[in-house]
């Protein structure tokens, strides 16, 4: 396991150089000037070329890729000409928002779209199986920035039943003290349930139009994988041998079919980690998504750099964990590897 690991981050460098050199190219062939969106609509040219030289914008664009990978080995992702903060900081305060909305999202996502798609897959033809059908077409066909004013307009708006769509915490509420980052489990740590609780309903319309997202592949996939397993002939012979449904189905068949949705569930959190961008800016959550979309508005190029990189390294190390689960469920695949 040990050696596949190493394999794993060794073949990932070429594919982080690949996203560093990308992502500098892209942010320079953007239209917009940083220097004159700073200078202000009445800054002079001789002001506006005093902040390119101060930038080292006026520089050639090796030389300027040269200090950009320096300042990277250095730990120096660079400053945010917006906010005047290290992105390195910005990015770790901002993280955690993120973070928790997208795994509620995937939790709530997978509490529902796995047992929808087994049911479906052992009663092909019913209603459950139409059902599932159908939330996974509305649910690839609805976008998840329709599907969040959708939401907001009816729980909040209309219903009232919902919060403000403004923030991870109401206004006259403070954050809990820091621990994971979390604000529910750092109001759980600090037994504060009136944040916890006012902390939750603030998540669970963003969540949901996540989870909405993420179940229609997730269900899809799960209904798909089950139905080739309980074709197969390992199943017919283990009904055959007067074992319990639960047991054939839950023992048998669903461990068989859940390599295929470990896969399918890591390329939904990869999608979650850039589909959230559109769900913080409607819900206003202060996360990286919402920082990098600011930055790219303003043209500030440091943040949009160490966003993509930030999420280029999460999908490195996500799919590192996948390579685990995959031994800690399937023994075969660790003797292959």
């Amino acid at each position: 396991m040990l050696t596949t690991i190493l394999k794993r981050l060794l073949g990932a460098i070429p594919n982080i150089i690949g996203v560093i050199v990308v992502t500098f190219l892209l942010t320079r062939a953007l239209p917009g000037d940083p220097a004159a969106f700073f200078a202000g609509p009445s800054g002079s040219a001789e002001a506006v070329e005093q902040i390119r030289e101060k930038l080292g914008l006026n520089r050639p664009l090796p030389v300027q890729f040269g200090y950009y990978v320096r300042d990277l080995a250095k730990g120096d992702w660079g400053v945010s000409l917006s906010t005047g903060q290290p992105v390195l900081r910005e990015l770790a305060t901002r993280l955690p928002a993120s973070l928790e909305l997208t795994l509620v999202g995937l939790l709530l996502s997978v509490v529902i779209a796995i047992p929808l798609g087994v049911l479906a897959a052992t009663r092909p033809g019913s209603w459950i199986d139409h059902a599932c059908r159908a939330i996974a077409t509305a649910g690839v066909s609805l976008p998840t920035f329709f599907t969040g004013l959708l939401l907001a307009y009816v729980f909040y708006f209309l219903l009232g039943w919902a919060p403000a769509p403004l923030g991870r915490l109401d206004a006259y509420l403070s954050a809990p003290p820091s621990v994971t980052g979390f604000y529910l489990i750092d109001s759980l740590i600090a037994r504060d349930l009136e944040v916890f609780w006012a902390a939750l309903r603030q998540l669970a319309l963003p969540a949901i139009t996540l989870g909405l997202f993420v179940l229609a592949p997730l269900a899809r996939m799960t209904r798909a994988a089950m139905l080739g397993v309980l074709s197969a002939d390992f199943i017919r012979t283990a009904r055959a041998s007067g074992l319990s449904s639960r047991t054939v189905i839950f023992t048998y068949a669903f461990r068989n079919a859940v390599l295929p949705v470990m896969t399918t569930l890591g390329m939904v959190f990869s999608f979650l980690l850039g589909s959230n961008v559109l769900v913080e800016k409607v819900f206003a959550w202060p996360g990286i998504g919402s920082f990098a979309i600011e930055a790219l508005v303003s043209s500030d190029y440091a943040p949009v750099q160490g966003f993509v990189l930030a999420m280029a390294l999460l999908y490195v190390l996500l799919n590192l964990t996948i390579d685990i689960a995959y031994g800690l469920i399937d023994p075969r695949v660790r003797v292959e590897g």
